[in-house]
């Protein structure tokens, strides 16, 4: 009996030998930023005491295909780079666009002036010129061109440009003011030409647009900074009859046309003019969405109901920074704190203060984006990329954080790390990847993946916790052992 029972015993820790070894070990490349000091950092994420979250990748199941991510050329932004150094204007550039760096894919920028501006300004500044014979773009000269025209050197894979006006020329405006108005429908093919004319012009400086959006913010403010109303029938109306025909006239209606460009609480009627029909639908190749309804809210319900209403147009973050607040310098602490507030911590109506609490900023672009991918959106753009210690340059001085910080006067530089956080994205799920599924184990950890052109994956994990915690990833048969620092970010890798 003691011979057969020693039998069964050794066959079974043989078994079990045998089936430790047919585990199937999944080889990771690990990068980190974290609370502790990581920025962007590879790490060897050895597990830690504790049970292990565990997340599964299912690349079989696919979802919408990535056209980029990156930040947004100001004039502000531009101005700042001719006056650091040419070292330091190098170094900033190649770390949002050179291959070591971030490797934007996805920009945007803005036709005419906008707060973040030296001074007010338009390309077609005299009243009357509905041919727009005196049409230039000579302000851009300067500052916003050079700027965009480097990055495009450094950059080796090229990015998107998505330009937005803030406000037509006061000339064609109902109250002739920067600020508020709507535009006159008299100048409504007036403003569509415009939009082709600067096409031709920055064409001509060898800059691509892929694509506009039709009016920053179209239920804009009427005493703040540049701005014009438009309701959803309006701005449909200005695409369908006028914006949409002229650009197709041209030959131009391979550039894209994204309606809305505001606040995702409003997305669905927007959404629901725009697509109402086929004839609606025809010019508008997708819609652009802010941020800056809530700190923490993401507005799953409404992104869903935008993709379901149009599931082969894009969904675009064009905008969202760290608003009404002014830079702390060299001060990662901060950045990892619940400390920041945004406007509507001061000026939200009461019922809907409770979206504005205080929020850790990091914590807020990770969520947000991670949030954005997992409910269709397909593109997500930072504001300026470059602002001062003040958080300008401002002509209303309406201050903000940017990614990176400079000093000019010192000709010293800050990455933030917001910097690092955008890069988690931007470096690593690159124009044309898939959003593919994932599932995690529990509520501990917020993550998102995408399968790679090159048939890479890349997994983006975000703990807000204290401590930290261990990750087993699985991809089919095999699985990785990991673990990811408090309050940190990771992009995990696995190579095809």
């Amino acid at each position: 009996m003691e011979t057969r029972y020693g039998s069964l015993l050794i066959l079974m820790i043989a078994m079990s030998l045998g089936s430790c070894s047919e585990k199937k070990l999944l080889e990771v490349e690990v990068y980190e930023t974290s609370a502790q000091g990581n920025q962007l950092s590879r790490v060897e994420a050895v597990p830690v005491a504790g049970d292990a979250v565990a997340v599964q990748l299912l690349p079989e199941q696919k979802y919408q295909a990535i056209t980029g991510f990156g930040g947004s050329f100001t004039e502000a932004s531009a101005y700042l780079l001719n006056r650091v150094s040419p070292a330091n204007r190098k170094k900033i550039l190649e770390a949002y666009f050179g291959p070591e760096g971030a490797r934007y894919s996805l920009t945007r920028t803005h036709m005419n002036s906008c707060d973040f501006s030296l001074g007010q300004y338009s390309y077609a500044p005299v009243a009357g010129d509905t041919l727009l014979e005196h049409f230039s773009i000579d302000e851009d000269r300067d500052d916003l061109i050079p700027m965009i025209k480097e990055a495009m050197q450094i950059s080796e894979e090229g990015f998107k440009i998505l330009a937005s006006p803030w406000t037509a020329p006061p000339w064609m405006k109902d109250n002739n003011d920067w600020r508020g108005g709507k535009l006159l429908p008299g100048y409504y093919d007036t403003w569509a030409l415009f939009f082709a004319r600067y096409l031709d012009a920055y064409q001509a400086e060898g800059i691509d647009i892929w694509g506009f959006t039709v009016e920053n913010e179209p239920l804009g403010n009427d005493n703040n900074w540049e701005s014009m109303h438009f309701t959803a029938r309006e701005m449909t109306e200005f695409v369908q009859h006028h914006l949409g025909p002229k650009l197709e006239a041209e030959g131009k209606s391979h550039v894209k046309i994204l309606g809305y460009d505001q606040n995702r609480e409003h997305l669905k009627h927007w959404v629901d003019e725009m697509f109402r029909d086929e004839g609606t639908s025809k010019y508008f190749d997708g819609t652009a969405i802010h941020w800056y309804a809530s700190t923490f809210e993401v507005f799953p319900e409404a992104l869903q109901y935008a993709h379901q209403k149009a599931p082969e147009k894009h969904l675009i973050q064009s905008e969202a920074c760290v608003d009404a607040e002014v830079p702390k310098w060299r001060d990662d602490a901060w950045y990892w704190s619940k400390e920041a507030t945004d406007w509507g911590w001061d000026w939200a109506p009461e019922d809907q203060k409770h979206l504005h609490p205080k929020y850790v900023p990091v914590y807020r672009y990770a969520r947000d984006i991670i949030g954005c991918l997992n409910n269709w959106v397909d593109g997500w753009i930072d504001w300026n990329m470059v602002l001062d210690r003040q958080g300008g340059p401002n002509w209303f001085e309406n201050w903000c954080v940017a990614p990176v910080i400079v000093d000019p006067e010192q000709d010293e530089v800050y990455f933030t790390p917001i910097y690092y956080t955008l890069a988690h994205f931007s470096r690593y799920i690159r124009p044309g990847a898939r959003r593919i599924g994932v599932v995690p184990s529990g509520e501990a950890l917020q993550v998102t993946a995408a399968e790679n052109p090159d048939g890479s994956l890349a997994v983006v994990v975000l703990n807000q916790g204290m401590e930290p915690l261990n990750i087993t990833l699985s991809l089919g048969d095999r699985t990785a052992d990991l673990a990811i620092s408090a309050q940190a970010l990771q992009t995990i890798l696995i190579k095809p």
